[in-house]
């Protein structure tokens, strides 16, 4: 099931990212992260907070990315300024890893199509594309359905979409503006980055069991 829930156990046996939590946080709030990962990463979705971690203390703001890879080690939230939405991801992936960050996707009348060709109505700008790693989506406002190794799934906040090395993912339907974090995991076979495209890339070449 490529579609899963925060908690321990849930991700299915091939990911790389094993974990993933969303946690929300009002002025005035403190959080402290028990470490869960060998290695884990914080994205900061919106707000404004202080984080501790590696013995550091930084100011973070909407897009912040922070890694950890030192046993022992966690994140601490010390303060909070304005609402914030935090995503925390953990597991065993590689030092050579995709891109990570925030997505916005409204809904678009007559979207442009740059990607491989689908065979369903859209209303949104993202193409459909594979990847070299595998990709994790992880929702945390708005709902749609999504489209990854040919299936549909409907998701909103608090679901993560996880697609294996070299499978097609995509949005077909947003049904309001989806917010959230993707995570690309350790690079794999020709190691290009970004979005591939078959009509520009070549054949995908999908892991069978990464399903």
């Amino acid at each position: 099931m490529p579609v899963f829930k925060s908690g321990k156990g849930l991700a299915p046996e091939w990911c790389e990212m094993e974990y993933f939590d969303i946690v929300k946080l009002a002025p005035g709030d403190k959080h402290t992260y028990d470490r869960v990962g060998k290695k884990e990463k914080l994205i900061l979705g919106r707000g404004k907070c202080k984080i501790a971690f590696g013995g550091q203390v930084v100011d973070a703001e909407p897009s912040a990315q922070l890694d950890i890879e030192t046993p022992g080690d966690h994140f601490e939230v010390l303060e909070v300024s304005e609402n914030a939405t935090l995503v925390r991801m953990c597991g065993r992936w590689g030092d050579e890893v995709g891109g990570s960050g925030i997505f916005w996707l409204p809904v678009v009348e007559n979207p442009t199509e740059n990607g491989d060709p689908v065979s369903y109505p859209k209303n949104n700008p993202i193409d459909n594309h594979f990847h070299d790693c595998d990709e994790y989506w992880i929702f945390y406002e708005g709902t749609g359905v999504a489209v990854t190794e040919g299936k549909f799934f409907e998701v909103g906040p608090g679901d993560c979409v996880a697609t294996g090395m070299g499978y097609h993912h995509d949005m077909q339907t947003v049904i309001e503006q989806t917010v959230g974090v993707f995570f690309e995991t350790t690079m794999e076979g020709q190691k290009r980055p970004g979005h591939l495209w078959e009509h520009t890339h070549g054949k995908a070449e999908p892991v069978e069991e990464r399903v």
